[in-house]
């Protein structure tokens, strides 16, 4: 084993092992705040909603990968990679539409009570867990597909692949069915990714205004960092910030490698290790941004008591 593939081995593993402890931790955090409520904070249900795809992805695409890296082949039958494949591509869907709900939750929740979404601040909260039973019935349908053309390892020269994993192999489908798919997740992600840019940039501008009228009013001595609502939506500017980012550079690398004339198992590895990176990093960036963590290390346990922030 060469270094490179030492070091991919090596970096793959941290991130699974290290990414999996801390979505767990925040999936059981969440959860216990949650159960511990008479009304639970919607932002809790989008962020353990969160964390539950998070770990869905470190965990069923992660693992083989960790595995593979490790010069682990052909140890996934057809069942197994049709399964893990078409959990991945649906907690991937989920990543990308619980990001894009917590950027419009806290879009609204921050507007102004004379805006034209001030009627929807009231009603938002009832439509969350609704909105993520239709999330997981909208992503299961739309990759249905990996169902039918994920299979385990093909040695076979007579069967077409698409893509071979080492360890899992898509076979093609016909050039009608791959585009139907191909434009069916383009336009999923697009649509998500749109939005939460949206949303963010209105929030931006909102506490932009915010911060100049309480600089006018009360002077430099006073900071609208203390405020819960504006903490809260500086960490969803960061999250959807971090996503967006993830989001070009795996296209944009996706592109590159689908395009090479040869292969760079360089590029691929930093492809993969990269693709990992918002399920490991962003769970830090929730528990940074949460006071309730403090009280949480302090007393072993997160309490009762809501915290928007």
């Amino acid at each position: 084993m060469d270094g490179m593939v030492l070091s991919f081995g090596l970096a793959i593993l941290l991130q699974i092992s290290i990414g999996s402890i801390v979505n767990v931790f925040l999936l059981l955090f969440y959860a216990s705040v949650i159960s511990a409520s008479h009304k639970p904070s919607s932002p809790d249900l989008i962020l353990a909603h969160l964390a539950l795809a998070n770990t869905i992805i470190l965990l069923t695409y992660g693992i083989p990968e960790a595995l593979s890296a490790w010069g682990w082949r052909n140890f996934l039958d057809a069942v197994v990679c049709k399964i893990l494949f078409y959990l991945y591509r649906v907690a991937r869907g989920l990543v990308i539409s619980s990001t894009c709900l917590l950027s419009v939750f806290q879009a609204i929740t921050i507007s102004p009570g004379t805006s034209w979404l001030a009627g929807a601040k009231a009603k938002l909260p009832q439509c969350i867990v609704p909105f993520c039973a239709f999330s997981w019935l909208l992503n299961m349908l739309i990759d249905v597909t990996a169902l039918i053309y994920m299979t385990g390892p093909q040695n076979s020269s007579s069967v077409r692949l698409s893509l071979d994993l080492k360890y899992c192999s898509t076979i093609s489908a016909s050039e009608a069915s791959a585009l139907a798919v191909a434009v069916a997740l383009a336009l999923r992600d697009l649509f998500f990714v749109g939005l939460m840019t949206l949303t963010s940039g209105y929030m931006v501008l909102i506490l932009y205004r915010h911060h100049q009228q309480v600089r006018h009013i009360h002077g430099t001595s006073r900071s609208s960092r203390a405020m819960p609502e504006v903490t809260a939506a500086k960490r969803v500017i960061t999250l959807v910030t971090f996503y967006v980012l993830l989001y070009g550079r795996q296209t944009i690398m996706l592109s590159i490698l689908i395009n090479m004339k040869g292969t760079s198992p360089l590029l691929m590895n930093i492809h993969m290790v990269l693709g990992f990176a918002f399920s490991v990093i962003s769970p830090f960036l929730m528990i940074m941004s949460d006071r309730r963590m403090g009280t949480f290390w302090r007393r072993g346990s997160p309490g009762s008591k809501a915290d928007p922030s």
